[in-house]
Order: C-alpha cells, then sequence, then structure tokens
C-alpha cells in the first residue's frame, strides 16, 4: 500500500467519531455485465461489520442504485446505512414525502425516458422513488450516444430536474441532491469527526469534493479525481478497509494491555517513567510529573509514544527487577540486559559546553550482553499532540519542534527515521557483541547536546543509586514483609517532588477503575490528605525530611488563601498552584480502551472538610519524632484547626470525591475531631500548656459524630448522617481514637463494612450509587484499614490472612495500584498509588507492634 495512504489511515482512524462511506458498484462490488449480480466482495463485506460493529463508528454504502435494490444486493446488517439514488433515498419510505408537483414532474419524466429507450434498443430503464437512471452498459457505442444525447437535449432541460451522469449511465431526478450532500447530512445527522469515502464512479466526485479537515478520499482506478490518495481495483479497497478496520480497533481498544501492577516505576524526585516487564519506556511526563507526557503508549497505544528495547529474536523475558535499595530497574533475556533509571545532572556532571539544565531529568538505558537487539524511539510530546522531528546527528538523534529540546546520545547506534502520519519514529538494530558488549542511550532533557559525558556511566549508576540506599539504611523496617515495605517506601520516596516537597498521589492519569469504563481520574497531583498520609507513614519508618518539606509546602498554600485555611482546595499541582479545568484528550484510546482520558481533576473545586486532619496528624507525629515543633509547622497546625472551626458543621463532599450534593459525611466529621484532637496533643507536648476553646471544640465535634453518624437500622456508622449505606471510610469512628477498640459501636461497625464490602482479598469503598456508570475494583486503601481495625478490635488471626491475601495481589517487582479486581484478578486504577503503599507499610508496622494500635 502506498505509505502515504497508509499514514491517512492512520491517522483518520484515530478520531473520536468516524463515518466510513462507500460506493457500491465497482468498490464493494466489482463492475459486471449483469447489475442484478453485482455481488459484494466477501472480504469488503467483512471489514464493513466489523467497523459497523465497533463503537463511536458509523458506516455507510451511499449508491446510484435504488434503495431497495441495494438493501437486496448488499444484504448488510442493519448497523450499516444505506444511501440510494446518489442520496435522495434515505429509507424506504421517503417516496411517500415528494409533493404532488414532484410527484408529476416524476410522471412526465418517466413517460418521455419510455419512449427514448424504446427508440434505442438495448437502453434500459431503472426507475427509483424520485428518478430514473438510464443504463448504456453493453449497449454500441453509437446507439448509446444517440440515447444519452436524446436525454441531455429532452427531458434533462426542463425545470426541476436533477442531471447525474456516471459511467455509462445518467439519472434524472426530481430531487436535487447527490453523493456529496448526502455524505454531508450523514456527518451531521451522526456527528462525525471525519469522513472516509471510497468510490469509483464520475459521481463520487461530489462526495470527494466535499470533503475537508481530516477527512479522507480514496479513488479506485484511473481517471481525474478530488481524491487525495487512489488504488487501483477494489480489492485493494478492501485492504485498505482492513487496515483501517485493524487500527481502529486497537485505538478503541487498545493494543496489547500489559496488566497495570506489572509496570515498574523510574523515579529520581524530579519526575515518573514507568516500564513494562519488556522494557518498554510507557510512561514519562516532563518536567515534572503533572505535565504533559512525553511517552504515553500506557494511555494512547504505541502512536502515543514509546521507547522500546528487545532482543532481536523477540521472546519474553527471564525476568523484571530493581536493584536492592533502589529505583534502578534491570529486566532480563537470555544474552541481553537492560538497565533503566532516571539520573538528574549536577553542575559538576554537565557535559563541556552543552546547555543541558541543572536540574532536569535523564533517561538513562544501558544495553549489556551479547545478541542483536532492537530499538525504537518514538517521542510524542504533549500526549502526541505535537509532531516533532527526529535527527540523525553525530551520536545520536535530536528532537526537533517541541518547546524544550531534548536529545538521545546513543553512540554506536544507526538510527533508521520513518514517518507514520507525520510523526517521525526511529529505529535500529544493533550488534551487541560488535559494539563491545555494551550500549548506552541517554534521553537528556533540556539539551540538544550529543557530546561524550565526562563520567563514565557506570560511575553515575552508582552515584545515582546511593541516596536511594543511603534512605533506604536508614529506616526501621519491621520484619513483617521487610522487603515488601522497602519497596513500598521506595516507591513514595519517589512519589515525591523535591524541588517543592509536595507528593503525588499517583504517578499516572486515566488508568481505569473499570476495564472499558469512564472512571478514569488524573491523579498526578497533590492532594493533601493524601500526601499527609503518605509523609506520616514515613515518619512512623523513621523519615521525616519528606514531611517537612511537605509542611513547608502546605504552609505555602495557607498562605495563598489570604488568612481563609478554610478555603483550602482538596488538591494542588505539585508547584501548589490551583489546577486548570479538567479536560479530555479525545485522541487517545485510553489504557484497554477505556477513555476518556483525563488531565486534570474537578475534585478541585469540591469542599473535603478531612483534609485539615491528616496534616494535624502528620504535625503531632513529626513534633514527637523531633521532639519540637517549628514555627511554620506552628503555623500550619493553627491554620488548620481555625479552619476546622469555621467549618466543621458543614456537609461536603466527602474523601470519595463523588460528584453529587454535599453530605454530612462521618469520615469528614472524624477527620475535624482528629485535627483538633491532635493539635492539642502538639500543645500539650511540645506547646505552652492548653487550649480551653480547642478542648470544647474537640469534644462538640465528636459528641455530633457520635450521635448523629449512628444508624439504628444498621446497626453501624453509616457513610453519612441519616444514610444506611455503608462505606470503609467510616472504620475511622475507631481509627482515630474517638472510640475505644473494644467499644460495642465501632465492633459493630467492623462487622458491618465486613459483611457488606469485603469481597476475598480487598474491601470495596462503598456500594452506593455515586452517579457514575459501571463498577470498579476493591480499594488496598479500605483493605489496609480493615486490618488495622481487626487488629484493634482484637481480630489478629483475621488482620494477618487478609494481609498475605492483600500483598499477594502485589506485581512482580511489588508494586501496588489503587485497586484490585478479586474476579479478573488484576490490578486497577493509577499506578503505583501512595495510598496502596502507605497502607501496607503502615499493617506491616502494626502487625510487627512497632506502632501502637
Amino acid at each position: 500500500m502506498d505509505p502515504e495512504l497508509r499514514a491517512a489511515i492512520g491517522r483518520i482512524a484515530r478520531v473520536p467519531q468516524l463515518l466510513v462511506a462507500c460506493d457500491y458498484d465497482g468498490t464493494l462490488a466489482p463492475i459486471v455485465e449483469d447489475p442484478s449480480k453485482a455481488v459484494p466482495l466477501h472480504e469488503s463485506v467483512a471489514a464493513v461489520r466489523a467497523l459497523a460493529a465497533l463503537p463511536q463508528t458509523s458506516v455507510a454504502v451511499v449508491s446510484g442504485r435504488a434503495l431497495r435494490d441495494l438493501a437486496a444486493l448488499s444484504r448488510l446488517p442493519s448497523e450499516v446505512h444505506l444511501v440510494g439514488s446518489h442520496g435522495s433515498e434515505f429509507d424506504i419510505g421517503f417516496v411517500e414525502r415528494l409533493s404532488p408537483e414532484l410527484i408529476s414532474v416524476r410522471t412526465r419524466l418517466r413517460n418521455e425516458l419510455r419512449e427514448i429507450a424504446a427508440a434505442h434498443p438495448g437502453v434500459r430503464l431503472e426507475r427509483k422513488p424520485a428518478s430514473v437512471a438510464v443504463h448504456t452498459r453493453g449497449v454500441p457505442p453509437q446507439i448509446a450516444a444517440q440515447a444519452v444525447e436524446a436525454v441531455r437535449n429532452g427531458p434533462a432541460t426542463w425545470d426541476g430536474v436533477t442531471v447525474t451522469q456516471g459511467k455509462e449511465v445518467i439519472e434524472l431526478s426530481v430531487v436535487a441532491t447527490h453523493k456529496g450532500t448526502a455524505v454531508d447530512q450523514l456527518r451531521t445527522q451522526l456527528a462525525a469527526s471525519a469522513v472516509l469515502f471510497i468510490g469509483d464512479d464520475v459521481t463520487d466526485e461530489n462526495a470527494f469534493g466535499n470533503l475537508h479537515g481530516p477527512d479522507v478520499g480514496i479513488k479506485i482506478g484511473p481517471g481525474e479525481t478530488k481524491a487525495h490518495y487512489r488504488v487501483a481495483e477494489p480489492i485493494e479497497a478492501a485492504r485498505a478497509l482492513g487496515l483501517l478496520l485493524e487500527t481502529r480497533r486497537h485505538w478503541l481498544f487498545g493494543e496489547r494491555a500489559v496488566p497495570i501492577e506489572r509496570h515498574s516505576m523510574l523515579a529520581n524526585g524530579r519526575t515518573v517513567a514507568l516500564l513494562t516487564p519488556e522494557a518498554k519506556v510507557t510512561w514519562l511526563c516532563h518536567p515534572k510529573p503533572d505535565s504533559s507526557a512525553i511517552f504515553a503508549d500506557l494511555v494512547g497505544g504505541s502512536p502515543a509514544g514509546h521507547f522500546s528495547v528487545a532482543p532481536e529474536r523477540e521472546g519474553i523475558p527471564l525476568g523484571q527487577r530493581y536493584r536492592s535499595g533502589t529505583m534502578t530497574v534491570e529486566t532480563r533475556w537470555s544474552g541481553l540486559t537492560v538497565t533503566d533509571w532516571l539520573d538528574r545532572p549536577s553542575r559538576d556532571d554537565v557535559p563541556s559546553g552543552s546547555t543541558v539544565i541543572s536540574g532536569d531529568s535523564t533517561l538513562i538505558r544501558v544495553l549489556t550482553g551479547t545478541g542483536r537487539v532492537r530499538l525504537e524511539f518514538a517521542p510524542r510530546p504533549e500526549f502526541g499532540q505535537v509532531a516533532v522531528q527526529l535527527q540523525p546527528l553525530g551520536d545520536g538523534l535530536l528532537v526537533l519542534g517541541s518547546n524544550e529540546p531534548v536529545a538521545l546520545y546513543s553512540p554506536g547506534v544507526q538510527w533508521q527515521v520513518t514517518n507514520d502520519g507525520g510523526y517521525e519514529t526511529a529505529k535500529a538494530v544493533v550488534d551487541l557483541s560488535a559494539a563491545g558488549g555494551q550500549i548506552t542511550c541517554e534521553l537528556r532533557f533540556g539539551t540538544h547536546s550529543l557530546e561524550h559525558h565526562r563520567v563514565p556511566v557506570h560511575e553515575r549508576q552508582a552515584i545515582a543509586e546511593q541516596p536511594w540506599k543511603d534512605w533506604v539504611a536508614s529506616l526501621r523496617l519491621p520484619q513483617t514483609a521487610r522487603d515488601l515495605v522497602a519497596r513500598s517506601a521506595l516507591t513514595l520516596r519517589g512519589l515525591c517532588h523535591e524541588a517543592t516537597g509536595s507528593i503525588l498521589a499517583a504517578a499516572t492519569t486515566s488508568l481505569p477503575e473499570e476495564l472499558g469504563g469512564v472512571r478514569n481520574w488524573d491523579y498526578r497531583y497533590c492532594w493533601l490528605r493524601d500526601a499527609a498520609m503518605t509523609a506520616r507513614v514515613l515518619v512512623d519508618l523513621g523519615s521525616i525530611e519528606e514531611a517537612e518539606g511537605l509542611l513547608r509546602w502546605v504552609d505555602g498554600c495557607v498562605e495563598r488563601t489570604g488568612g481563609h485555611p478554610e478555603r483550602l482546595h482538596p488538591l494542588y499541582t505539585v508547584d501548589g498552584y490551583e489546577l486548570g479545568a479538567e479536560a479530555v484528550i479525545d485522541t487517545l484510546p485510553g489504557y484497554a480502551g477505556s477513555r476518556p482520558v483525563r488531565v486534570g481533576n474537578l475534585a478541585n473545586h469540591q469542599l473535603q472538610l478531612d483534609v485539615f486532619g491528616p496534616i494535624a496528624d502528620l504535625i503531632a507525629a513529626v513534633a514527637d519524632a523531633r521532639g519540637s515543633v517549628r514555627e511554620t509547622e506552628w503555623r500550619v497546625l493553627e491554620n488548620m484547626v481555625e479552619a476546622v472551626r469555621r467549618r466543621w458543621h458543614e456537609p461536603d463532599h466527602g474523601i470519595w470525591e463523588a460528584r453529587l450534593p454535599p453530605r454530612h459525611h462521618i469520615f469528614s466529621k472524624v477527620m475535624c475531631w482528629m485535627t483538633v484532637d491532635r493539635a492539642l496533643h502538639v500543645i500539650r507536648q511540645h506547646g505552652d500548656g492548653d487550649r480551653p476553646e480547642w478542648v470544647e471544640l474537640r469534644d462538640r465535634i465528636g459528641a455530633n459524630v457520635l450521635e448523629h453518624g449512628w444508624h439504628d437500622g444498621v446497626e453501624a456508622y453509616s457513610v453519612a448522617y441519616g444514610d444506611e449505606d455503608m462505606d470503609a471510610s467510616s472504620l475511622w469512628i475507631g481509627l482515630s481514637g474517638l472510640l475505644a477498640g473494644d467499644d460495642p459501636r465501632f465492633l459493630s461497625t467492623v462487622l458491618k463494612i465486613e459483611a457488606d464490602l469485603r469481597s476475598g482479598p480487598v474491601v470495596y469503598r462503598y456500594h452506593w450509587d455515586d452517579g457514575l456508570p459501571g463498577r470498579e475494583g476493591g480499594f488496598h486503601i479500605c483493605t489496609a484499614w480493615l486490618i488495622e481495625a481487626y487488629l484493634r478490635t482484637g481480630r489478629r488471626t483475621d488482620a494477618e490472612e487478609l494481609f498475605a491475601q492483600m500483598i499477594d495481589t502485589a506485581g512482580p517487582t511489588g508494586l501496588l495500584p489503587e485497586q484490585y479486581d478479586p474476579l479478573a484478578e488484576r490490578g486497577l486504577g493509577n499506578h503505583p498509588q501512595a495510598y496502596s503503599h502507605l497502607g501496607l507499610i503502615r499493617c506491616a508496622l502494626l502487625l510487627d507492634n512497632m506502632l501502637k494500635v
């Protein structure tokens, strides 16, 4: 196939709403002498049927034949729209809508053409509801010419008659339409983003002429045409439809989707990247983790950008692992090891004369072994919205056309650059034996330098890994699941943005809570609640650096409220500023076809009164660990209490951010109580005594939630005041310390949540209607809360059993996404998720008796 046509099909296959329209005779069916025997090609029918069955895809056959004849001959399913008589018939009953005047003209037309046909032997008439076609196929040329001349000089000149000339046919209609207007009408009715039209006849030129923008027209056979692409015969058109089907199916449903939990994360304190088990870089945002992605294969398939390395002979890797105590990942095949890490250049590391910006990230990939290796480099900045050019130069490639310079330093690699739909991809095959057993690729951001680095790559790896190793060595790790806790701690550390102190909720956007569903959210931001809980568990492990950085960041957010801490948003960008509007990237198909792919999060505008509690709890933990409280932390603590004082009595949207009207959520009220309770702890242990007004506020909130949150009907604390539905977050009535572990009300709540929300190794958030379609998996953080509740209520054996089930759901390198589907036995949601890993760590510490229950 013509490479340009292949590229055009690749582009149009990825539009949100696609209309595929084609002619019948000479397109779906080859031209035959007897029109009544024009049978469509099997290959074309198969492609058309399959395309019509796809979501967001409409198919139409637009023919000059009468609609009744077209339906009888094609025998296409009802999903395929049939348009007859060059667009004058969109349904069988059309003729009934002709006015009496037009019916009179049609009658005169039929009578006149019957006389012309009788005078020219072999000429055949085809009567249609609004027209008559005069066929001259098979008629001697001289007679055919005379018949056409008689038609043109006769009824074709009448007022109100529209003439359409085709191959050996001339049609006269009392309705002024043609295939172009028919396609336009279909485009409007079906809200199509783009149209692909295939035809062979002169009459199809009207359709080709009306195409515009991303539309694609394909002409079959020779002759002048307004179409931009051409194939020789109908079977080639069938191949084009087959390619469209394959490409669009992949776009809609995703290419082979690697299970979410099997991805490994790279991190360097600046940004993060994800690797598949086959060493494909499938996700990387730059310059920050909430920036646009340069590799978005994870939610868009290969066309959205990736960086792949694999043996030429292919095959599944022997395994993938983190180097102990680091964020460096090794992927191994027989004869090939790929070592990946994210580096950050320091001033001493910058190559001489280069324009590398200190603090920018560098993705380093070291290939060692003896075999032949295939490499494919496909950068797609701005989630694939910006087409870039790749220029081979010296020891690598320059990425041209994006806002920021990017270079791939890859000495010894001979790249071949190809263009697919306006996007350039570089491919290469490297013989590692001939290259001395090792090749290094460095994706350098913020520079076009392809100079050799002064520091050997093995030394740079050691320099990059040492801070991670030192940090892990400083932690107080439990004996319970020790290695998994260490990996979880490193993961949480990797979600910390060192430059600002903020902490990501997760590394990704739009990984689905239900495969194929719409519950796809952007978690690449700093939620006050999630971040405080993350920092708190790191304090429990013996590291307060992350908590101190986060609290400075929170202080900045509070300061920007202008003295109104109660106006804090639930989440912010990593820089501590308000998010832009939530948007959808409709050119991306989503992970395994789960759309939409979102950027931003509407929860930014919700009222979530629970956010103050985890921050106060974090300050108390830091103060106890350090033995003192800093001025900025006092300021944050007092602001948290003041925010609660002003708004604790209001309904809010709650922890789960349901897009429903506010309610009096139990969890939010408990967190307001915990804010003041922890503040009192800090003031008593590290301050100047007591605050009677705080004591009164705490006790008033506690009494309110204990009285109004209890539901007599379900004999438990439910999701919100007056609601009988259960919610896992209500476990915090006891986890916070508001109720004792042996309080009958807490015991009853635990049993009710266990009965309603636990399913094997998972605990669901809730089963109440949150206003969104579909279902979701069990939440790892909710599972962790139930484990803690088991321990608080004396059910240690149940806690140990559920914890063992929980850790069995982790991926091969120890990472956890947000959720787990116990039926499909696979992870769901964004990955890796801070909630999941902090829950795992806290449970291990509690099981190891390193924390008080």
